[in-house]
């Protein structure tokens, strides 16, 4: 059997967007997401879309049932920040009292929380203001950051400021899938150098206000997989490991924006604009921990042109399709579990070893019903199978002297998955949309994680 130190955390991850719905209820005011829709609604799967999630709102505490049934001892969900902060400046009591609630319930039921502030749910309030794209957005987000520390700060113990930075720089700036939706490098770069900066302030307002706990940052990073060991194909990885990968890691890691990244943005005509103070800031206020989510890995080749400067991250490195990849069928997405063991070592060597835990992990597969038995369980065998792969490495990892502290899949009940609505499943109990009360169904894979959490390995 693998045996995973001890106080090891399993659990899974969420978010607020992505479970509470009542989404323009309650006092919560819109986000990008719900003005989206309410715009584009031909863009959703189905039309569903963020008040159609799973209703965590009025549900949370026979959840948090559900989470002792299959042995989870931590759970990591956000604060929507347009719920807590409708104008961006009043508190919503109704808010504060439906997460004090939430996680003193956690915290009964013996499952630590892990709070996170920011999930892609950006509040119109600022969106129509530039969102990240302006300044005003890292003293808006710190004032969001340390209410939340002073509100939920005696039932918190660990906090995140972002959820997966680089996803809604990447999808709302360069790819198309986030609103605002359009393609632009050079605000790209703006809009994550906001981001960075209001992450780093959030950091500084936790460590001066000396509130409990612990405050990291959830990235979605691994060593990037070059083509070849050709001169061009290392230097699209090198591009690539500083936009995609040290970007965040090493200024919330190390303090330092990394020289190379400095040099690559000046040389395509990309360098945001700076305030006196900022690098010094980024100096004083590293993180106590990261979180890594892990889906597939990152394989780049050199971009058939190279145009200078850059339009798009495709001027600089180019998707490599591997032709001996294992593919998850249901997902369309590469199978590769010997990444975990790579950013293992990644975090012992480059990052001083510094404590980090997988924050998401999961496989999502469409149709899931066409796995459900007679008793109407889904057989997901898949979804064990590839936690049983990734584990291994993980393992592998920690016995090679990773500072890892655990394992957190994605996720606990299905969610809502942004323009993908609920297309491809991940939970480990079924959400069936066709029932008014949104009923929950555990998969066998629920069973099989209280067996991994009770005999902490498998």
């Amino acid at each position: 059997m693998l045996k995973f130190p001890a106080n090891f955390l399993w659990g899974s991850a969420a978010s607020a967007p992505q479970t509470e719905g009542h989404a323009l209820l309650n006092g919560k005011s819109a986000t990008t997401w719900d003005k989206w829709i309410e715009l584009n609604p031909e863009k959703f799967n189905e039309g569903q879309g963020p008040k159609d999630t799973s209703n965590v709102y009025e549900l949370y505490k026979e959840d948090i049932e559900r989470m002792k049934e299959i042995g989870m001892n931590s759970y990591r969900t956000s604060i929507s920040w347009a719920r807590l902060l409708p104008d961006g400046k009043t508190v919503n009591e109704e808010a504060v009292a439906f997460y004090r609630d939430y996680f003193e319930e956690l915290n009964k039921a013996g499952i630590k929380p892990i709070i996170n502030l920011f999930h892609f749910d950006m509040p119109w309030w600022l969106m129509e203001k530039g969102g990240w794209e302006t300044r005003e957005s890292v003293d808006a987000f710190s004032f969001y950051a340390k209410t939340a520390f002073e509100l939920f700060g005696d039932l918190v113990e660990e906090w995140t400021t972002f959820n997966e930075p680089l996803v809604h720089i990447e999808c709302g700036y360069l790819y198309g899938f986030h609103y605002p939706a359009i393609v632009d490098f050079k605000k790209a770069i703006q809009v994550g150098y906001h981001t960075l900066m209001a992450h780093i302030f959030s950091v500084k307002a936790f460590k001066e206000g000396d509130f409990k706990g612990r405050i990291g940052i959830i990235l979605n990073v691994t060593p990037t997989y070059a083509k070849s060991e050709s001169k061009e194909d290392q230097e699209a990885k090198n591009a690539a490991d500083l936009l995609v990968i040290k970007s965040f890691l090493d200024p919330c890691v190390l303090g330092v924006v990394p020289e190379g990244l400095i040099e690559l943005v000046k040389e395509h005509d990309l360098t945001p604009v700076t305030e006196t103070g900022d690098k010094e800031a980024i100096k004083n206020y590293p993180v106590d921990f990261i979180g890594i989510n892990y889906y597939q890995p990152m394989r780049v080749e050199a971009p058939a042109t190279k145009r200078v400067p850059a339009l798009t991250t495709t001027d600089l490195f180019a998707p490599y399709d591997w032709p001996e990849k294992r593919i998850n069928p249901y997902r369309g997405w590469e199978i590769y579990p010997e990444a975990l063991y790579d950013v293992s070592i990644m975090m012992k060597e480059d990052y001083n070893n510094i404590p980090w835990y997988v924050s998401e992990n999961g496989m999502g597969v469409a149709d899931e019903e066409r796995f459900m038995d007679d008793s109407g369980m889904i057989q997901d065998d898949y979804r064990i199978e590839f936690m049983e792969e990734h584990l291994t490495q993980l393992h592998k990892g920690i016995e090679a002297g990773s500072n890892c502290f655990g394992y957190h899949t994605w996720t606990f009940v299905d969610c809502w998955s942004w323009l993908n609505g609920y297309r491809n499943r991940y939970g480990f109990y079924r959400v069936d949309l066709d029932d008014d009360n949104f009923k929950r169904t555990m998969k066998k894979s629920g069973l099989w994680y209280k067996e991994l959490s009770e005999n902490n390995g498998f």
